[in-house]
């Protein structure tokens, strides 16, 4: 079945973002974007729903202190995001039961089609898979246990690597900070999924690497003047997760992957 999809966002959304919103609508996706409050941008078609229904803004205290000014810290939002993608799978809502989490800078090329019954993620990386893009079945165990942990006043998951494990003993034991979302920025996300998808016996779920992560840890591939056609040709290529780091307002160069999308998802 085609799943709606879902994604959170904070802040205002740059040009590539709303490309890539675009793209997701495109597809042939409902396209429903959380926030707090008001989200200027939106492109014409993608839906807006409040965050707070889903996961309340007090959670992030939970994560780091807010600034003197109330606003989050550097970490804050994307760690608020690993839960906020988990707790949309454990809450279907509406005709279509299944949510499919793709973070904003994903482009689709075409639809993507799950099975409502199987977890549905892919490689990022050799021995990490990616939660850019996610589905997991409601009473899946990676959920439950993402559930439980939100439960705990300390955010302290029972699946932590032995590295880690030594490495927030050490901390505290040295006088430093008694928060695990401290050690590490991706503590909370593809590490995490990683880790409880094989303790769950559900990594041969995984599709290959190339399904979403061409590019993504090579954003030249997309912002530079290349030969893309390998990547725009290949059926086995269902999206692209871009990974701007910090390229999401430029212009896109003539030549492109990014102005060939720009011309095919435009305004």
């Amino acid at each position: 079945m085609r799943p709606d999809v879902v994604t959170f966002w904070r802040g205002p959304l740059d040009p590539l973002r709303q490309l890539c919103l675009r793209s997701q609508v495109a597809a042939g996706h409902k396209v429903t974007v959380y926030s707090f409050g008001p989200l200027p941008g939106l492109p014409d078609g993608v839906g807006h729903a409040e965050a707070g229904a889903i996961l309340p803004y007090s959670f992030s205290e939970r994560l780091r202190p807010p600034q003197p000014d109330g606003s989050w810290r550097d970490w804050t939002t994307l760690q608020f995001s690993d839960f906020f993608r988990m707790r949309l799978m454990a809450k279907p809502a509406g005709p279509n039961p299944a949510r499919l989490w793709l973070d904003a800078d994903v482009l689709l090329l075409k639809p993507v089609e799950i099975d409502p019954a199987r977890p549905y993620f892919a490689w990022e990386r050799p021995r990490q898979l990616g939660n850019s893009v996610l589905y997991l079945p409601p009473d899946d165990p990676i959920v439950t246990a993402f559930e439980n942990l939100i439960k705990q006043n300390e955010l302290t998951p029972d699946w932590l690597s032995l590295r880690h494990r030594l490495t927030f003993t050490l901390r505290r034991i040295r006088g430093g900070s008694n928060r695990l979302s401290d050690i590490r920025v991706a503590i909370f996300g593809p590490a995490a999924l990683t880790a409880l998808a094989r303790r769950a016996n559900e990594l041969h779920h995984a599709l290959p690497k190339r399904s979403f992560y061409a590019v993504h840890a090579e954003p030249k591939l997309f912002f530079e003047r290349s030969d893309f056609s390998a990547l725009t040709s290949d059926p086995g290529i269902i999206g692209l997760h871009i990974s701007p780091k910090g390229r999401g307002g430029e212009r896109p160069i003539p030549g492109s992957l990014h102005a060939w999308a720009a011309e095919k998802f435009g305004r």
